[in-house]
């Protein structure tokens, strides 16, 4: 699937949710599905800055794709992120540094997250922006 069609999978999941409660409990739900990563991968270098909570993120090229692993130590924040993960990951940096994130707004949680939260969610789009970035100067170098 493409990052737009992983998107719109994401709207359509949450448009079966008539209210905020139940929202929160299926963000909660995918944190506690999501899988751990290494402790090893636990360090200050994969420390997401900007996040009120701790959020490690882990990223590896493989076979041209992008797989992004992460943590934290609080539920929604993990929730966030496993979100973040099931739309970007398993794509080539170019494809994640091009996409166009729109599924946030869509679903309404730019509205309904507290700002440090949101501020949160962009700094874990951020670095996973940046990051793809990085990837794929690395390639072009080769």
């Amino acid at each position: 699937m493409t990052i737009k069609e992983k998107q719109d999978e994401v709207i359509d999941d949450f448009s079966f949710m008539e209210n905020w409660e139940d929202k929160y409990e299926y963000i909660i739900q995918l944190g506690k599905e999501l899988p751990l990563i290494p402790e090893e991968f636990k360090t200050s270098d994969n420390l997401i800055k900007g996040c009120q909570s701790r959020v490690w993120l882990h990223t590896e090229l493989k076979d041209g794709q992008l797989i992004f692993t992460a943590d934290s130590d609080a539920v929604i924040t993990k929730g966030l992120v496993s979100l973040m993960i099931s739309v970007l990951s398993g794509h080539t940096p170019k494809e994640i540094a091009d996409a166009e994130i729109f599924f946030i707004d869509a679903i309404g949680l730019s509205s309904h997250l507290s700002p440090t939260r949101s501020n949160g969610l962009l700094s874990m789009l951020k670095q996973m922006k940046l990051y793809s970035v990085a990837y794929q100067a690395k390639i072009n170098q080769q």
